[in-house]
């Protein structure tokens, strides 16, 4: 399926959010520089290459965009401001975000290399050695290389700590056997951070983390499989005897965990803008679709079950985004907030995914074809309700802090 013009550009953002800008004059600035860029430059981009929620760019391609963006100063503005970034705070974050998602760009998970550039690396780079720094983190910084976070296995997924691949230390190596699984941005990584074990026995649990360089020998990585979302951005990665230096470890051996998790309860909240965004593309060509297709002599629109729909949608994507936005300025003002945060993942990845069954419905028979919009936002969005944590990990991190 091609996309459209229309499709990638969407058109303005919904009136209900036209109101008082919440963030901050520079987030304001950048928001519109990066709707240019997305519904200007990328899409063309994207109708020339054909690429689409369905059909990935090449990772040419797709390096072109991240240096593209990086030249314009989007690539790495989430990282410390020491290292190159903007220093924006996390209700400016949200609300960039939920902008780029927004537009219903198929790039937009690329802008600010979210599956593969500096947020992966997030709180690691506070531990980061110069060697690190110099072999790993900038070059990603840079948009030079792309990097992937590898922590899921068949065995460990909610329960992190569980994971069974193995780095055992031999010398100034550690060799490392073991398989990681749907891990996002591999097919097109340069360096993985490694979230394994370091136990000397089973019983033990010891994790850590090690940079990893994915051209290696004795790695692989394994695509070609897809998820919900379409393209081909998750696969495996294979170790097999594969050697890897004792100075990527990061940080201290057996906190690998405590610091690839660092910043849970911030990242868990900074899901939420990228639901909400395609949210709002559902709600918007739901609307746009009530109002064209004519039914019975009139268009759909006006009859009161449609309405209805339409109403709840918006009330919904209102709740939902007020109850982001509430916790991002928590966060800033230095709230723990791991409640919150629990409860901003799980209501807006429930409500976007109810928006988005309404959308289907609202378009009837289009809305099942397979490569229309709406079909792929069904589907992404109930994805975000296992992604980063599912729906039950959250209710038991909600019941565990309401129960001391």
């Amino acid at each position: 399926m091609e996309v459209t013009k229309a499709e990638v550009q969407g058109h303005e953002p919904l009136q209900m959010f036209n109101g008082s800008f919440e963030g901050s004059e520079r987030a304001a600035e950048l928001i519109g520089r990066l709707r240019e860029f997305l519904n200007g430059e990328l899409a063309d981009l994207a109708r020339g290459h054909r690429v689409n929620h369905e059909e990935g760019a090449s990772r040419g391609l797709l390096q072109a965009v991240w240096k593209r963006s990086h030249a314009l100063g989007f690539y790495g503005m989430t990282l410390p401001e020491k290292m190159g970034g903007l220093g924006l705070s996390v209700l400016d974050q949200a609300l960039i975000k939920e902008a780029i998602y927004a537009t219903g760009s198929p790039f937009a998970p690329h802008v600010l290399g979210e599956l593969s550039g500096p947020p992966r690396v997030g709180a690691l780079a506070r531990f980061a050695t110069p060697y690190q720094m110099q072999h790993f983190v900038l070059p990603v910084a840079r948009a030079e290389k792309a990097i992937c976070f590898a922590l899921t296995e068949a065995q460990a997924g909610s329960d992190a700590g569980a994971v069974q691949t193995l780095a055992v230390q031999e010398g100034d190596s550690f060799v490392i056997n073991g398989r990681k699984r749907f891990i996002s941005g591999s097919p097109f990584a340069d360096f993985a951070v490694l979230v394994c074990s370091t136990a000397e026995s089973p019983e033990q649990r010891e994790v850590s983390a090690l940079f990893v360089d994915l051209g290696a020998p004795g790695v692989r990585v394994e695509a070609g499989y897809k998820t919900m979302a379409g393209q081909s951005s998750t696969g495996d990665i294979v170790f097999e005897n594969a050697r890897v230096p004792a100075a990527c470890l990061i940080g201290e051996r057996g906190r690998g965990l405590g610091l690839a998790l660092g910043r849970i309860t911030v990242n868990r909240l900074l899901h939420c803008p990228a639901m909400l965004g395609l949210a709002q593309v559902a709600l918007r060509d739901a609307l746009g679709h009530a109002m064209a297709r004519r039914q019975f002599g009139r268009a759909i629109g006006q009859f009161q079950a449609i309405q209805h729909m339409l109403a709840d949608m918006a009330t919904e994507l209102a709740a939902a985004r007020a109850l982001m936005l509430h916790t991002a300025r928590q966060l800033d003002a230095g709230v723990e907030g791991r409640a919150e945060s629990a409860m901003a993942k799980l209501f807006c990845s429930e409500t976007a995914f109810r928006i988005a069954d309404r959308a289907v419905q609202i378009h009837g028979g289009e809305g099942i074809v397979q490569g229309s919009r709406v079909e792929f936002l069904f589907r992404v969005l109930r994805m975000y309700r296992v992604l980063t944590g599912t729906s039950e990990i959250q209710r038991n991190t909600i019941a565990k802090e309401l129960m001391g």
